[in-house]
């Protein structure tokens, strides 16, 4: 899967370039500004028959119109929504409201682009960092739709649900949770994984402590397994 990812993300980069580069023709569009953002990312959901899958990374002007855009949707369509922690806020549930569709919310600590894929046809991709604000590449080539489906997938089953993630405590969202628990699941020592984060023997069982308590785990491997279901730790 991992290989897959990689291979899809290489296909997304080399297509929205590509896109970008090339002249306005056929059906693709060139990049765009915040206000034809809006208007393009608006008509793609607006014609979606099926389903919607969304990655969100931060509150800009991709999040404000996505969620504008989501919040007016019609019955009958199932929504996957997908966002970084940064996002994660109970305003989010609003949606799950929305009459008719069927709203599915998750959150992803991995590395994100925001984009809208809608029937595994069509596609809207945020330009990379570095472009100007706003811009945004319009995808139908199939191939690309599908490895933008790919990489979405893969971002999606290792995401947690968002009332799992609002109901973590803040000491389970820390970057240095996240690297003991990498450490436990690969097998380090105690000794080795406190040499490793550069940091006390004590200081480190007592993290370890502290996270066994907030998963309600008993052992090293039920906090590991609680890990991986509340999307903490890859299996």
């Amino acid at each position: 899967m991992e290989q897959t990812l990689l291979r899809a993300r290489e296909l997304i980069e080399s297509t929205v370039s590509f896109y970008q580069q090339r002249p306005a023709q056929g059906s693709a569009a060139p990049h765009t500004d915040v206000a034809v953002l809006g208007e393009a990312l608006e008509d793609l959901v607006r014609g979606a028959r099926h389903s919607v899958c969304v990655a969100m990374t931060g509150n800009d002007a991709f999040h404000q119109v996505a969620r504008k855009a989501l919040a007016a949707l019609e019955s009958g369509l199932v929504v996957r929504l997908l966002c970084a922690p940064q996002v994660a806020d109970g305003t989010l549930a609003v949606l799950t409201r929305v009459p008719g569709a069927r709203f599915e919310i998750r959150v992803s600590e991995g590395e994100l682009r925001d984009m809208v894929v809608v029937d595994g046809a069509a596609a809207l991709v945020q330009a990379a960092a570095g472009n100007a604000k706003g811009h945004a590449t319009q995808v139908n080539d199939p191939a690309a739709v599908r490895a933008l489906e790919l990489l979405f997938a893969g971002a999606w089953s290792r995401g947690r649900k968002l009332d799992d993630h609002l109901a973590l405590s803040p000491k389970l969202r820390g970057e240095l949770t996240g690297r003991i628990l990498e450490r436990l699941r690969d097998g380090y020592t105690d000794d080795a994984a406190s040499r490793d984060l550069n940091v006390s023997l004590r200081t480190y069982r007592r993290h370890v402590a502290e996270i066994m308590r907030e998963l309600g785990a008993d052992s090293r491997f039920q906090a590991g397994v609680r890990a991986v279901e509340l999307g903490l730790l890859s299996e």
